[in-house]
């Protein structure tokens, strides 16, 4: 069988809101282990973090095991990419540097001949345009740098204070699936993909456009399942028991 490409979308790990599922950090760990000796390439879609921001001199302690796990992934020969989130775009040079780990904004990774674009999938749809506009502004340099001047425990703690309350806000905002499609068609035609790859409103699914097929790999939250595509099988949702 011909090597594999996996996809693994919004962990949200660092958080454990109310009926999110125990442990999941280290089955996400052991997941991605188990694909060691048949991943070429493996591609975190985004939110694979509560919260992101790196300090100069500071990583969050608590996700060591999964610091090493990609280290030994890359070290193995295997390609790591990670697409920034809107829970996790403050990334900057740890994982690359560090890890071995590809950052992006939005990725396109042909494959054997096939191709894929891949994005988080935040600000597509139309009611995200106040998003937008925040985004922007805590993106801005600026703002970046003052937030680096406060202590890592109390940043984490707002991030963490602020997160939780954005997800109530987008459990209450219904998705409308169609805008989806019709941006990934979009793209798709412009870069000329065979798949659009996409996580953000954790509804796992795959459905057929006219320019190919898009496909969003779900949750590591309240559920947990992933995307992998190879030749012979094609592009499969596997859910984790």
């Amino acid at each position: 069988m011909s090597p594999s490409v996996y996809f693994i979308s919004d962990a949200h790990l660092g958080t454990s809101p109310s009926k999110s599922i125990l442990n999941r950090e280290e089955l996400f760990i052991k997941t991605l282990l188990s694909w060691k000796g048949t991943a070429s390439h493996i591609v975190i879609v985004g939110d694979l973090f509560e919260f992101w921001y790196e300090y100069r001199h500071y990583v969050n302690k608590h996700h060591i095991r999964l610091y090493k796990t990609f280290m030994e992934l890359t070290d193995s020969g295997i390609q790591i990419h990670y697409l920034r989130g809107n829970h996790d775009f403050a990334l900057e040079s740890f994982f690359p540097e560090e890890l071995g780990v590809q950052v992006h904004q939005e990725l396109l990774l042909d494959v054997d001949g096939t191709r894929f674009f891949c994005t988080h999938g935040d600000g597509i749809p139309r009611s995200d345009r106040g998003y937008r506009f925040l985004r922007k502004v805590l993106d801005f340099p600026l703002n970046r740098f003052l937030f680096r001047l406060l202590h890592p425990d109390l940043g984490m703690e707002i991030a963490l204070r602020v997160g939780s309350k954005s997800r109530q806000v987008s459990i209450d905002c219904p998705i409308v699936i169609e805008e989806y499609l019709e941006a990934a068609q979009k793209k798709m035609k412009a870069h000329q993909c065979t798949f659009f790859v996409h996580g953000h409103h954790h509804l796992k699914g795959i459905w057929s456009v006219s320019e190919g097929t898009v496909v969003c790999c779900g949750q590591w939250l309240f559920e947990l399942s992933y995307g992998v595509y190879n030749k012979e099988s094609g592009f499969q949702i596997i859910e984790v028991p």
